[in-house]
């Protein structure tokens, strides 16, 4: 697999071995801190890529969790986690939105983007965190006309 990373872009073959399939960027978002762009279009119902990071328990993670303004984390459901934090990976600043243009599929010990809708290049990718650990207290900044107010 080859991976290379140029300042904030990510550009990897899109062979379906490739962590990442489609070129990405991250910048400023109008959400939240940081996000995840599209430097070209993608198509309706097309995966975009996996997210890389540690795994770990849910126990470890939820320490980091607790400790951290800002996580990267996605719980498996089988007790254990994958942390992104400490990872490159352009995917881990996709932001939140009760209106997503992603969802994320958690198969086989991986975390997958996959695209909803036609994306534009230069769009934000967004995606509906679901249940989170904030229990419905963070306030929610997507936006969205369906916006549901907190997370």
């Amino acid at each position: 697999m080859h991976n290379r990373h140029t300042g904030h872009v990510a550009c990897l073959n899109k062979n379906k071995y490739a962590l990442i399939r489609y070129q990405l960027k991250t910048g400023k978002s109008r959400i939240d801190g940081t996000g995840c762009f599209m430097l070209e279009a993608v198509p309706a119902r097309r995966k975009i890529g996996n997210m890389e990071g540690e795994i770990i328990s849910v126990r470890v993670a939820r320490k980091r969790a607790a400790a951290s303004k800002r996580i990267a984390i996605v719980e498996f459901g089988d007790g254990r986690a994958l942390d992104a934090g400490n990872f490159a990976t352009p995917l881990k600043f996709i932001n939140h939105s009760c209106d997503p243009n992603t969802y994320l599929r958690v198969a086989y010990g991986q975390v997958e983007f996959y695209s909803l809708r036609k994306i534009k290049k230069g769009e934000e990718l967004t995606c509906n965190y679901g249940p989170t650990h904030h229990d419905g207290r963070l306030p929610c900044q997507c936006g969205a006309k369906n916006c549901k107010g907190y997370l």
